[in-house]
């Protein structure tokens, strides 16, 4: 992304990663984002391995956006909209450490916003809020079928209620 430096990262775990990918890549000030395999402790995983093996890995949607356009104390509250923060090791009918919710930063100052972010969303909920907040370690492209799936499969599988899709597209920060 070096044609701007204004361009910030983020990585966000929500479950399969197919529909948490198409609703963030339709958030006004997100420019780019693929899915992958973060936070894990095997090199290179496969979706397979993912998916049976104890690969550690989370499901995780890489979030290329414009803080100009977008915060990301905002961009948080949208994420926050199509999770369940308080369901362990599952969305919808996925199960498993891999389909974990998850915030994975790379700038070091994202880390208190994220963290004032968790606290006003616990105050929500009477059960722990089970978003893992953690500087990234890892992330490994997941393969080209996964990029954009839900594009390519409109009618494919997604925990995500289809018309979060459509609502996102006018969001904005006030």
């Amino acid at each position: 992304m070096g044609e701007n430096n204004n361009i910030k990262e983020i990585y966000l775990a929500g479950g399969c990663f197919w529909g948490t990918e198409q609703y963030i890549a339709n958030i006004y000030g997100v420019v780019k984002t693929d899915v992958g395999y973060a936070n894990g402790n095997t090199q290179e995983p496969t979706y397979e391995e993912v998916c049976n093996d104890d690969t550690g890995h989370a499901e995780t949607v890489r979030v290329y956006y414009d803080p100009s356009k977008v915060s990301l104390k905002f961009l948080l509250d949208l994420y926050y909209d199509v999770v369940d923060p308080v369901s362990v090791n599952r969305q919808g009918g996925d199960v498993g450490t891999q389909y974990r919710t998850g915030i994975y930063y790379v700038d070091k100052n994202d880390e208190e916003i994220i963290k004032s972010s968790i606290a006003e969303l616990q105050m929500k909920y009477d059960e722990p809020i089970a978003i893992e907040v953690l500087p990234l370690t890892n992330y490994y492209l997941a393969e080209e079928y996964h990029q954009k799936y839900l594009i390519k499969k409109p009618h494919g599988y997604c925990h995500i209620p289809r018309v979060k899709f459509e609502e996102v597209k006018s969001k904005r920060e006030l």
